[in-house]
């Protein structure tokens, strides 16, 4: 448990220091199941990084309890949700990094313009729609948004990506940010040519062998 909120810790340090958060905003979140826990480790309420340590991270069930004498990300409900409806994510980031967010204003899904949009599991990364910030409606429309993929963004709020462990959510989040900001860039000079799905499928069929992006 303790090695986990240390890297829970580390995680939340890495997403302000690469810019993808910054202040209080966005927030992240760890499957435990140690030492009798069965449930999920989240990142605090409204406290800023550098006031965190190790035993800042709050423990949660999955019926919305957590530890007494602390308060959990007021983003808990989505995170409890994807992780109770998704066996094969154990982690999970929420940012509110720059060009994410700046499209997800626009409402916008983006479309494979790119070949590396295959690495949030699909051939888009869809915008869920909006929601106030904590409330079950926005983690209704998240899980929505991320069905078959391991990244969405939130209309008029963000983005959340998934992985295997927090290093995989944290490389799909640095990606799926990457994307957001050639997509943006390219819409300024122009329209961008988009990919067919048959050359998304040849893509897919590619990422089979892929490195640390392979799929099964």
């Amino acid at each position: 448990m303790q090695n986990q909120c240390e890297r829970l810790l580390i995680i939340a340090q890495k997403l302000i220091a690469t810019g993808l958060n910054k202040g209080t905003a966005g927030n992240a979140s760890v499957r435990c199941q140690e030492n009798g826990h069965d449930g999920f480790l989240v990142t605090p309420s409204g406290m800023a990084v550098e006031d965190m340590n190790a035993a800042s991270m709050v423990k949660m069930q999955f019926d919305g309890s957590y530890e007494a004498g602390k308060i959990p990300s007021s983003e808990w409900r989505f995170h409890r949700d994807i992780l109770a409806s998704r066996a094969d994510i154990n982690a999970i980031i929420h940012t509110h990094s720059m060009f994410a967010t700046t499209l997800a204003c626009l409402h916008k899904d983006i479309p494979p313009f790119h070949y590396m949009i295959a690495v949030v599991g699909g051939d888009t990364i869809r915008c869920a729609p909006y929601a106030l910030f904590g409330s079950q409606a926005l983690s209704d429309n998240a899980l929505a948004a991320l069905s078959d993929r391991k990244a969405c963004l939130l209309a008029n709020h963000g983005m959340i990506a998934l992985g295997r462990d927090l290093d995989d959510a944290l490389a799909v989040t640095i990606e799926a940010e990457n994307l957001c900001e050639q997509y943006w860039r390219a819409m300024q000079i122009g329209e961008p040519n988009i990919l067919s799905e048959a050359e998304m499928r040849e893509v897919f069929q590619q990422f089979k062998g892929y490195g640390k992006w392979a799929v099964s």
